[in-house]
């Protein structure tokens, strides 16, 4: 979603167990992907408000 543009920079995620429903996954599986994107640079987590999809780097 966040590779097609359906989730832009700054857009909040839904929690793991809402996005595991949409998803059809587990619970585990969505936290694991959840966690590599962090990692990755491509989330961040503000402790008691949410996961967001990161502000990109601008490319030169």
């Amino acid at each position: 979603m966040i590779d097609t543009g359906e989730l832009q920079p700054g857009a909040r995620l839904e929690g793991e167990r809402e996005l595991a429903e949409q998803l059809g996954v587990a619970v585990g599986s969505v936290r694991r992907a959840v966690k590599e994107l962090r990692e990755a640079g491509v989330l961040v987590t503000l402790a008691a408000k949410g996961t967001y999809v990161a502000e990109r780097a601008t490319e030169n």
